[in-house]
């Protein structure tokens, strides 16, 4: 039976992680045949199953002393280079699927950094939207009393991710500690007081600008004075902004599920800070950027529609920064139409299988977020090296450290590309380098 049957008749539903398996399989092709040793040892039986999978119910209380039942998860999928890495996703959305799709990604995403990561997901179903930071709490250590047993600085460590920031990693961490009795680097993102980097905040957008960087210096481009068009106004979506607008881009779009913000002005430090006090502090929605700078157009969601008008504006460049699938086939014409010739992913997945097909076939420049977001993961490694030394870098070497990683991974797509015969391909490039790492240290190990 072909491998993608099986594994839908195995797990049927699971759509997200179908499409995560698929991508990656259809890239590794060549490597199977110039090496028929990994079908015999089956390995893509192996690495497309996770280690462990670890599901438990979450109950917790609100602040008028009401009891809810959130469900926990933990995608263990991938440990043969290093302990389980990966972040913790608070988000109605989250289910087994996306998080097996985002273990599977996160698996070559870290074989990539060329740092000892292995991959691993998890979250829960829980909304911290509309929350107290008493209920968040309260959730994040119901949530911490039974995860606590399957994760520890080199088993499992888990980070941020949607719904996931500074606020919840101090509290997952500060239960962890009392239920474990140790103070660990067990979670990266932690607060730069008490054993977090430098640069973490920042690290995937940022090294998702530097990734484009890269790519458009193979062109003997630079991003300054590129309009872009970026999605989201979470972390990476902010981080993403500050680098461009550090190295001179005009970036005219942010969103956020209620709608998006078009500024043809091109945004500012100044309105940057806005939009992270909105969004950071006071938790508000992205239409408030609008009313604040009436200059600038705000369009509120229409999913009936069928497109996101986000991506239908003149730009050089795009970064979808908010979450999967976020670009369908109609989407990718109108950026092509729009005559965007790089797209670099700072969320995870977020093109359709339709939008990367009209990406390649174009010829425009591509980047997977496996590759070119794979600076947030990159620095959460530097934080568990500094931990590991009881130390601190400072933030210039951090820095220096991330721009020097992102470049490495770029490169490693590149080479992985031209050698398998697929020149430019980022996508090819990116699923190989890191597939061959992870098998080959498969392997080496045995059957296990």
């Amino acid at each position: 039976m072909d491998i993608m049957e099986a594994i839908k008749l195995r797990d049927p539903g699971e759509r997200e992680f179908h499409q995560a398996v698929y991508e990656v399989l259809e890239s590794v092709k060549p490597v199977l045949d110039r090496h028929p040793e990994y079908r015999r040892m089956k390995i893509l039986e192996r690495i497309t199953e996770p280690e462990r999978v670890i599901m438990f119910r979450v109950p917790w209380f609100d602040d008028q002393g009401e009891i809810h039942v959130n469900r926990g998860f933990r995608i263990q999928m991938n440990s043969a280079i290093g302990p389980y890495k990966g972040g913790l996703r608070f988000h109605p959305s989250v289910n087994l699927s996306i998080l097996k799709f985002l273990a599977f990604e996160q698996t070559f995403k870290n074989a990539l950094t060329t740092l000892p990561m292995g991959g691993g997901k998890g979250g829960s179903d829980f909304d911290p939207k509309g929350k107290s930071d008493n209920e968040v709490m309260r959730f994040c250590q119901s949530f911490m009393t039974e995860l606590f047993r399957h994760i520890g600085p080199d088993t499992d460590v888990p980070a941020g991710d949607i719904g996931v920031g500074a606020r919840e990693i101090g509290y997952l961490f500060g239960m962890y500690r009392r239920l474990s009795n140790q103070f660990s680097g067990v979670l990266t993102g932690k607060g730069l007081g008490w054993g977090g980097s430098l640069i973490r905040p920042e690290a995937t957008g940022y090294g998702c600008v530097y990734f484009a960087s890269e790519m458009l210096a193979t062109q003997n481009q630079s991003i300054k004075g590129k309009t872009c068009l970026v999605s989201g106004a979470g972390n990476v979506a902010q981080h993403t902004v500050e680098k461009l607008i550090e190295m001179g881009a005009r970036v005219v779009t942010l969103s956020d599920s209620s709608g998006y913000i078009y500024d043809e002005e091109g945004m500012d430090k100044d309105k940057l800070n806005f939009v992270k006090k909105l969004k950071n502090i006071r938790r508000g929605r992205i239409r408030e950027y609008a009313e604040n700078y009436p200059r600038s157009i705000y369009t509120p969601a229409d999913p009936a529609s069928g497109f996101n008008p986000l991506w239908n504006h003149k730009a050089d460049c795009a970064f979808p920064s908010a979450t999967q699938n976020e670009i369908n086939g109609r989407d990718a014409q109108n950026l092509l139409v729009n005559g965007v010739k790089l797209i670099a992913e700072g969320s995870n997945m977020p093109s359709t299988p339709e939008a990367i097909a009209a990406f390649l076939s174009s010829g425009i420049q591509y980047a997977p977020g496996k590759a070119s977001n794979a600076g947030g993961v990159a620095v959460s490694g530097l934080e568990m090296a500094q931990n590991s030394m009881r130390l601190r870098w400072p933030r210039e070497e951090v820095d220096q450290r991330l721009r020097t990683i992102m470049k490495s991974i770029h490169k490693a797509c590149l080479d992985a590309a031209e050698e398998y015969g697929k020149p430019g391909n980022y996508m090819v490039g990116a699923n190989i380098a890191g597939f061959v790492k992870v098998v080959n240290a498969m392997l080496d190990q045995g059957l296990v």
